[in-house]
């Protein structure tokens, strides 16, 4: 029984609390100190879905994706944008080291199209970075995204409306993004990650 036990803990869809997540898949730092000290593995995850809320767009977070989208880009991996709300500014991300031959933009009609094609680039091993925005994804959808990101090692991002918090979700981590109205910083929350307690960050805006 014990023996059957240990087996079953072993297997990577299994987490621990306490227990970094699967050491397997990676992580990528996110060029944030503060945010990789309180992340396990010291990054974003990869081969998981990290799901960030927002109240609007343009607050900074793709600043805080930047630096992993340039080193995967790097490394020759595609950086899919998924029905983003705006055209990706190429100088801006040509400035900050991404390789924009390797960045490619899909434009779809809807959200359940636009869930699809996440779906199907997350199979994909040439891809390193595949960022979604969804305004009404529901639980088994997202379950669906997340079961497709346990396949490899992809950076997997969501972004959806701040509103979505008080729902649960099979995301890895959990970020809640918003700006200060008194110094006009960018607050990160933590609102889950697996094995670290939820933590409230700053960084400078």
């Amino acid at each position: 029984m014990a023996a059957a036990i240990e087996q079953l803990l072993r297997h990577p869809s299994i987490w621990r609390a306490g227990a970094d997540p699967r050491p397997e898949t990676g992580y990528i730092a996110t060029g944030w100190d503060e945010l990789d000290r309180a992340l396990p593995g010291g990054g974003w995850p990869r081969g998981a879905i990290t799901e960030i809320l927002l109240e609007q767009h343009g607050i900074g977070e793709l600043g805080l994706l930047l630096p992993a989208l340039s080193q995967l880009t790097q490394q020759a991996l595609w950086a899919a944008w998924v029905a983003p709300p705006l055209i990706p500014y190429a100088p801006a991300l040509h400035a900050r080291g991404c390789d924009l031959s390797k960045v490619v933009t899909v434009k779809l009609k809807d959200d359940a199209q636009a869930l699809w094609a996440a779906e199907q680039l997350l199979h994909t091993q040439a891809t390193g970075a595949v960022l979604l925005w969804t305004q009404n994804a529901d639980e088994r959808r997202l379950r669906r995204l997340q079961l497709a990101a346990e396949t490899g090692t992809t950076l997997a991002v969501i972004f959806r409306p701040a509103q979505q918090a008080r729902r649960s979700s099979p995301a890895a981590l959990r970020l809640m993004l918003n700006v200060s109205s008194s110094t006009g910083q960018l607050n990160v929350e933590v609102l889950k990650c697996r094995g670290r307690l939820p933590a409230r960050l700053l960084r400078a805006g």
